[in-house]
């Protein structure tokens, strides 16, 4: 990364980063503990994930039985009647549209024979091995979603359009299983919904492809956001999705340059260019915050575990400095150890996933400054939505702007509030509330966050 370069790129590999040690308690970014992987959830076995997929069906068609009248004007629900076909390279399913079939990994709504198709042998079995069971659910869900287009009408949308409705639907999905409708589903746990979002980095479109071309589903951040807001709302919502009123944020690579390198800056250089913008940022955005009150430069301590700086403030004395990151009140400073955490943030994630690390303590030092707590649930939200409104602003940079957001980014952000895990308890904020509340920083700016 230079100046008015774009940061970088994500490694789906990310999915398997395990970032070294504990962190400072209640006083920074927590990574989750020693050993612990994203994607958690149960793995299953191939027959126990073909399983989910059939038991899946039954519940989504379930759902749509009594969710579809209120978006249809009182129509009744009518499941496909094409049938559900499990395939694998030896055992094709129906043909469909007059196009050569070849195997591929994948799974699909056939519009014109109106079924659903999914591929036995390798996606559905590898996604329930890395993911578990709600993931395998939820692309069953996504896929219910293509049917409801048609029913709805609303088949004739661009790619990116139905791809994120699909999500969106199979949000709303989940929402009413987490509402304790569900017999199959019961029993949804965060560390479950955790998972599903650790699925969607995977089955993303890769960073550089643009939101017209023909087959585009979106970036990871815009559909997790479509899930999200499935979950978060009823799905009237999903079904008022238009070209004109997504906030797609998905965009291609500006240059033959950038795409070659995905964006990064070597790893120094990408901590100080970070935290130059982030100490700007915070410049012309904390008087709005904090009444006028104007932002005092932040310092920021990149450190060696082996000569941690000291802080009257951290809890208990001697907390194990590999792998933490903390603001410390009494010095007025941000650190981090740069020897594990932000070097490995850096290589299993790209050069946002230490722009998140940062992001989340230049946010922990204004809510410090302005006398408001950064623990507990809510605490740790507003810190993700700050976060997250530094990503607005960079998101909306014109070229000569300073740093600005490039293909995969917002994608890295995503990944490494996954590696952060939980803010600390089982009762506090877990990854899906905190990528939620980043979302809200980074689509509404601090408004966002009101």
């Amino acid at each position: 990364m230079h100046a008015n370069a774009r940061l970088g790129w994500i490694v789906t590999a990310a999915l398997a980063l395990v970032v070294g040690a504990g962190c400072a308690v209640g006083a920074g970014p927590k990574v989750n503990g020693r050993g612990a992987a994203i994607g958690g959830g149960e793995a299953l076995s191939a027959d126990e994930a073909n399983r989910v997929v059939r038991d899946a069906i039954t519940d989504v068609e379930r759902y749509w039985s009594g969710a579809y009248p209120a978006l249809s004007g009182g129509k009744p629900f009518e499941p496909v009647s094409g049938g559900y076909h499990p395939y694998t390279e030896q055992d094709p399913p129906p043909r469909c549209g007059p196009e050569r079939w070849q195997y591929q990994p994948n799974a699909f709504y056939c519009s014109a024979g109106d079924f659903i198709a999914w591929d036995a042998q390798t996606l559905i079995p590898q996604l329930g091995a890395d993911y578990g069971p709600l993931l395998v659910a939820v692309v069953v869900a996504h896929e219910y979603g293509h049917a409801i287009q048609l029913r709805l009408g609303q088949a004739e949308q661009p790619t990116i359009v139905l791809e994120q409705q699909a999500d969106c639907f199979a949000g709303s999905w989940i929402a009413d299983v987490t509402a304790g409708h569900s017999k199959a589903f019961a029993g949804v746990r965060a560390e479950q919904l955790d998972s599903t979002v650790a699925g969607l980095l995977s089955l993303r479109d890769q960073p550089g492809v643009s939101a017209q071309a023909p087959q585009a589903h979106g970036n990871a951040f815009d559909r997790v956001r479509a899930l999200q807001e499935g979950v978060e709302q009823e799905p009237a919502r999903c079904a008022s999705y238009r070209a004109d009123n997504l906030p797609v944020t998905e965009i291609p690579f500006s240059s033959a340059d950038e795409a070659a390198s995905g964006g990064d800056l070597p790893y120094g250089q990408a901590v100080t260019e970070l935290a130059g913008d982030a100490q700007e940022y915070w410049q012309r955005a904390y008087p709005r915050l904090a009444g006028g009150a104007a932002w005092k430069p932040l310092k920021v301590v990149p450190y060696d575990p082996a000569d941690a700086p000291d802080c009257a403030d951290r809890q208990p004395p001697g907390t194990e400095a590999t792998g933490a990151a903390f603001y410390c009140p009494s010095g007025d400073f941000v650190a981090f150890d740069n020897r594990q955490l932000g070097p490995q943030l850096y290589q299993h994630i790209g050069d946002n996933a230490v722009g998140m690390l940062l992001g989340d303590l230049f946010a922990r030092a204004a809510q410090a400054r302005r006398g408001q707590s950064a623990d507990g649930r809510a605490g740790q939200l507003t810190v993700d939505c700050l976060a997250g409104s530094w990503g607005n602003d960079l998101l909306h940079r014109g070229a000569g702007d300073g740093l600005r957001l490039s293909p995969g980014d917002l994608d890295e952000a995503v990944a490494a509030l996954l590696v952060f895990g939980r803010a600390g308890g089982s009762g506090e904020a877990s990854a899906f509330d905190r990528i939620g509340a980043f979302r809200n920083g980074v689509l509404g700016g601090l408004s966002g966050c009101a």
